[in-house]
């Protein structure tokens, strides 16, 4: 049975809260681990008297060096590491293990809504649906665990509880006999069996509800398959081997490597002799309570104190099921107007005395106390136009050398404002009007601002340029020039960047 403590651990205050369950007995640590506490402090005080008082002096010495060798290798054993990793993948497989417990809640509301009709063959291919469902969990938990195996042991038990009826009995135990393997799909067949029928027989209106029902009763089988892979595959054995043999063998040597020496033998290691070890019990409480741990857990489906109750969980869901298919199919309370009718949303919902200090205005974000200027910059950004310019290549002995000639009206600078998305392509130019070609005077009448950068080019001209001419940037002057290649490579015109 599951403990549950949350109600006790809801609020932290002083001290703490987790002192309150440190005397709980039920799903405790000491009632795993006193068995094993008692063996390891019989064993410890035994060698500890036969030390003090049986042996000679001479095996008083020889005790005291195996005693002093295990102290030393003891600390070898990594019994935290392989401990920690392992309880850590054992939580994490029985959180999981939780997660894939089928529940038929999502079934009976799609069963209830999708199949209409008050008749009394619609409620019977509703109840009759949900049945199947429930039984196909209740079968695959008799497979996994010993508790519900215990309550339905056989066929005739779950006739008697009313989840199976004599002729189905019959089909599944013909079933066996034509397989080996688990039939506990076989009621998740009938069920899929009944939504097509169901159809035909006008109680389901469209196929999208066929194949959300469908559906619905495939997660079902799906996680019944999930838990029958749980129960298949385990923990690998090695690890787990690895992990008890670690913690048993470390508290094995130190029955023996913790054991008090006498003190006026000066070992570094022994200054002090109290008898009783106080801190290696605790270290065995801690270890070995952390190994008792991963043998709970790695099983939640077993009859320990913290495992699923799924014999409580069996009975809720047939409840549950016939409830929603059933009593409550398509009845609903009198729709009237809410009391927040005219006003469309509540301003505030009230709040208790005891929960006025709970109210908090609304979370408008962390910068919202910044106070920022609004005052925009006046600066417009300034764009060039430029008149035709020639550009001629002399080649000398050892790099082609650019000499750039311009009109007298070259690089006049304009201040225009910027205007959004006005950029006007040379394929504009080259296609105007139809496709005659426009004089440079036209041209210049329709050259408009370019789009430029307020950035790294904030001084720079943009030029357009077709999809066939190559355009070159400079970043070593203010403004940019864009030079064309067409013709033969001796007439490429290029400007160093």
């Amino acid at each position: 049975m599951t403990i549950t403590y949350t109600d006790q651990v809801a609020t932290c205050r002083g001290l703490g809260c987790f002192w309150k369950l440190l005397f709980r007995w039920k799903g405790s640590i000491y009632k795993l681990l006193w068995p094993n506490l008692i063996l390891f402090t019989i064993c410890y005080f035994s060698l500890s008297l036969t030390y003090r008082i049986i042996l000679t002096q001479s095996q008083r010495d020889l005790f005291e060096k195996i005693s002093l060798h295990c102290q030393m290798y003891t600390n070898l054993i990594p019994v935290s590491f392989v401990l920690g990793f392992y309880v850590a993948v054992v939580v994490g497989r029985w959180w999981n293990q939780y997660l894939s417990i089928p529940w038929p809640d999502s079934l009976a509301l799609y069963v209830s809504t999708l199949i209409i009709g008050q008749n009394e063959r619609s409620r019977l291919i509703r109840r009759t649906i949900m049945r199947y469902a429930n039984l196909c969990i209740l079968m695959t938990l008799t497979m996994i665990c010993p508790a519900v195996k215990k309550r339905f042991p056989t066929m005739d038990h779950l006739v008697e509880s009313g989840f199976l009826m004599p002729d189905e009995k019959a089909l599944l135990e013909s079933m066996d006999g034509k397989t080996s393997h688990p039939n506990y799909w076989m009621p998740l067949v009938w069920a899929a069996t009944i939504v097509t029928q169901a159809e035909k027989e006008g109680c389901i209106t469209n196929e999208f509800s066929i194949k959300t029902l469908v559906d619905e009763i495939n997660k079902i089988r799906s996680n019944c398959g999930s838990l029958l892979s749980y129960d298949w595959i385990s923990v690998p054995l090695v690890y787990t081997q690895v992990t008890t043999l670690a913690v048993y063998v470390y508290f094995v040597a130190s029955l023996m490597g913790n054991q008090y020496l006498d003190p006026r033998k000066g070992y570094p290691t022994h200054p002090i002799d109290l008898v009783v070890p106080i801190f290696t019990f605790l270290q065995f409480f801690f270890y070995m309570g952390w190994l008792m741990v991963a043998e709970t857990l790695v099983n939640p489906f077993g009859e320990d104190d913290d495992d699923f109750d799924v014999n409580w969980l069996i009975d809720r869901n047939l409840q549950v099921s016939y409830i929603i298919v059933d009593e409550m199919h398509q009845e609903y309370p009198e729709m009237v107007k809410d009391q927040y009718w005219n006003e469309i949303f509540p301003s505030e919902l009230p709040y208790t005395e005891e929960t006025k200090h709970l109210q908090i205005t609304p979370f408008l974000g962390s910068a919202q106390a910044i106070e920022a200027r609004t005052e925009y910059n006046d600066k417009k950004p300034t764009v060039a136009s430029y008149d035709e310019k020639m550009v001629t290549v002399q080649e000398t002995k050892d790099k082609p050398k650019i000499k750039t000639e311009f009109s007298n009206n070259v690089m006049t600078s304009l201040t225009k404002e910027y205007h959004k998305n006005v950029y006007i392509h040379d394929d504009y130019y080259n296609n105007f009007s139809g496709k005659e070609k426009i004089n440079q005077e036209q041209r210049a009448n329709y050259i408009g601002e370019s789009l430029i950068s307020l950035t790294d080019y904030s001084h720079s001209q943009l030029l357009p340029s077709t999809s066939t001419q190559a355009q070159y940037i400079s970043r070593s002057t203010p403004y940019s020039v864009a030079s064309s290649c067409s013709g033969d490579e001796s007439d490429m015109q290029e400007h160093q960047i």
